[in-house]
């Protein structure tokens, strides 16, 4: 454990408040209505928030603390750990990057983002995250070579 990161359950990140939670992509998982919903997973982050209490967050949306350790493990939560940790003041290194793929996933589900109001989780906002379209197109761009640009043919006659 790195000596400057301060242990998670010190009294220092207990008294730590934090006015914003990072937006992030949702674990992707197969859709089940007691599982851990895309909407679940931000409330928990909302409630994670507010109580500096992994067990309590995970109980006020109806999920056990191993379970929310178990999403972390997933395929995929990258971006729900990196906010989890910056939540507990244990953010990481810089992400790894992005492929194709995981800019397809991150428009397919949209972004989340938990809000706070004087520390208080009150509700979450959901948006499609346009960030990750452009990216994507910007590198399928690259991929494309350019006697393709334009719907013109090889001889550049427009057949």
């Amino acid at each position: 454990m790195d000596p400057h990161r301060p242990d998670p359950r010190s009294r220092a990140v207990q008294d730590r408040r934090i006015s914003r939670i990072p937006d992030f992509s949702p674990v992707p998982l197969c859709a089940r209505a007691d599982g851990w919903t895309p909407l679940r997973q931000a409330e928990f982050l909302g409630y994670l928030a507010e109580t500096r209490c992994i067990k309590t967050a995970a109980e006020r949306v109806g999920m056990s603390r191993e379970s929310a350790y178990r999403l972390r493990r997933k395929p995929g939560a990258e971006e729900f750990v990196a906010a989890w940790d910056v939540i507990l003041g244990v953010a990481s290194s810089l992400p790894a990057k992005v492929t194709l793929d995981g800019l397809f996933r991150r428009i397919r589900l949209d972004r989340y983002r938990p809000m706070l109001r004087g520390g208080k989780y009150f509700g979450t906002i959901r948006k499609p995250d346009n960030r990750a379209v452009l990216k994507a197109l910007a590198r399928l761009d690259r991929i494309v070579p350019p006697e393709h640009v334009g719907g013109k043919g090889p001889e550049g006659d427009g057949k």
